[in-house]
């Protein structure tokens, strides 16, 4: 009996050890940065990618540099070994959505193949969302517009500090829904409050945010990035293609439709664009941001 329990004393010991030894050399990999990014950073620690938009001198305004650079970002997260992918902001916003200096200095001769273009790019950028095969989460670190609201609908999980809020003014610049959002979120809040928000351009708080559906949960400001990477950490060390499978299980009973949404939503879009309330809606804005 001595002798079956000094075995089991050796074997629980050469556990732990081998536990705290596998502890100490995961305890702090060195984060690799990407390169050949100019518009965003992307890093990779702990089977984390994380994709930060950067450009925090403009609130983090997407212009066509980082729509392109954001898909690649995405297709190289998908196929790396990292076991989930982060997107967040840099700076005091999370994004303001669609540089509207997109439009700017276009030749009217110009603006269909623009029109056509960005429809294109928009179709590409939303289908990478659409079809990312890893567990996607938003940390939504400050105020999001736009595009960067309407693809929430698209991630597996939304955390927001509670100074974040969320914006979709598209009817105010004579445009239209998109990123699945004309078909997800009727499906995640309702349709009343979706149309508050797509048709009548209702800025909502964190906490309505999380109330209707559209964050999973909100943290306050001086703990958000401590709370929300504690939790990043936990999910990442689950297994990998556990997690893949049942992503794409869930996704896979929706592809289909997203991207049949995605495609309609683009093509309208694109009519928007090429309208005289888009065209004057634009101007007026860049006319009120010139007097401030």
């Amino acid at each position: 009996q001595d002798n079956a329990r000094q075995k089991y004393t050796e074997l629980v010991s050469s556990l732990v050890s081998a536990e705290s030894a596998s502890q100490e050399k995961d305890a702090s990999p060195e984060e690799s940065r990407h390169d050949g990014y100019e518009t965003i950073l992307v890093t990779t620690k702990n089977n984390i990618t994380k994709i930060m938009f950067n450009r925090p001198d403009r609130k983090n305004a997407i212009n066509h540099k980082m729509y392109r650079e954001i898909i690649k970002a995405l297709e190289e997260a998908g196929k790396d070994d990292s076991t989930i992918a982060v997107i967040t902001g840099n700076g005091d916003y999370y994004s303001s959505g669609n540089d509207l200096n997109n439009f700017t200095n276009i030749q009217p001769g110009e603006m269909e193949k623009m029109a056509k273009d960005g429809a294109v790019l928009l179709k590409e950028f939303v289908g990478h969302f659409i079809d990312f095969p890893k567990p996607l989460i938003a940390v939504v670190n400050g105020p999001a517009i736009g595009i960067c609201v309407t693809v929430l609908g698209l991630c597996d999980i939304v955390y927001a500090s509670d100074r974040a809020t969320f914006h979709s003014p598209f009817s105010q610049l004579g445009q239209s829904p998109e990123g699945c959002s004309s078909y997800l979120f009727p499906k995640i809040m309702g349709l009343a409050k979706a149309n508050e928000i797509l048709l009548f351009n209702k800025k909502l708080t964190a906490a309505e945010a999380c109330a209707q559906g559209l964050v999973t949960e909100v943290f306050p400001d001086r703990t958000f990035q401590k709370e929300v990477w504690a939790r990043l950490e936990a999910y990442a060390s689950l297994p990998k293609n556990s997690l893949a499978v049942s992503k794409q299980l869930l996704r896979s009973m929706e592809k289909e439709k997203l991207h049949a949404v995605n495609s309609k939503e683009c093509e309208v879009l694109k009519e928007r664009w090429l309208s005289d309330e888009c065209v004057n809606a634009i101007v007026s804005f860049f006319q009120k941001k010139s007097k401030l």
